[in-house]
């Protein structure tokens, strides 16, 4: 065989022959496959726990925002302990048009005038038989607001609690309910429904009486009121 033959032949067999794979060059542009596996993975776990926590977070923020709207909702009902009551400002303003947030308070001089004191300091006197009639007047044609509400059924409850010789927790303000106590011991609940009744019941689960008054609605649980000695 010639040389030419030789090398011809030489260089068709070098090419039909694959490479080895000790001489294969990766190029840079593909990944390996098995790091590419591993990077998905990797991902996809931190982004499952990233997803958890952000729900969580969600959560947690959206039972603040409840808890948080439904305090302003109680305080917004519940009775202040100013000596003038949201009531006597609305009364007040309309009987002498103005803003019922800029009083702050009156009182009687001498029996016969009545001075009404601003926020600004400022004050006006108008005549005591006068303003007692405009009192009165403007009162009946007002509606009651919620905390005019229960600044009402609370007096009465804490005068009653007063002639039985009771105690009571805290007021839901939002239903206007409470526990009563007897020496510490709870004797049952006491609130104001929605049909403007009084209603007691013994235990949490139980049935409510309605009754007429707050009186009658302690005395449906078996509480008399004290014997004078």
């Amino acid at each position: 065989m010639t040389k030419s033959r030789l090398f011809a032949r030489l260089y068709l067999e070098t090419k039909r022959r694959p490479p080895s794979p000790d001489k294969l060059v990766r190029s840079p542009f593909v990944p390996k496959k098995v790091n590419s596996i591993m990077n998905h993975f990797t991902y996809s776990k931190q982004a499952s726990k990233n997803c958890n926590c952000n729900t969580i977070d969600e959560q947690d923020l959206a039972q603040a925002e409840l808890a948080q709207y439904i305090n302003q909702q109680a305080q917004a009902v519940a009775p202040t302990t100013d000596p003038l009551t949201s009531s006597d400002r609305r009364i007040i303003g309309e009987i002498i048009e103005v803003d019922p947030e800029s009083i702050h308070t009156i009182w009687i001089e001498a029996g016969i005038t009545v001075w009404v004191q601003f926020v600004d300091s400022g004050r006006l006197p108008f005549d005591r038989n006068w303003f007692a009639t405009r009192v009165q007047e403007v009162k009946a044609t007002l509606p009651e607001t919620p905390r005019e509400r229960n600044e009402r059924l609370s007096a009465e409850l804490e005068q009653a609690c007063i002639k039985f010789g009771l105690t009571h927790g805290q007021i839901d303000w939002l239903s206007f309910s409470t526990t009563l106590y007897l020496n510490r011991l709870c004797i049952g609940f006491i609130g104001y429904n929605r049909a403007n009744q009084w209603y007691s019941r013994r235990n949490q689960l139980g049935g409510s009486r309605t009754a007429e008054s707050v009186d009658a609605a302690i005395a449906s649980l078996g509480v008399r009121q004290p014997v004078a000695a």
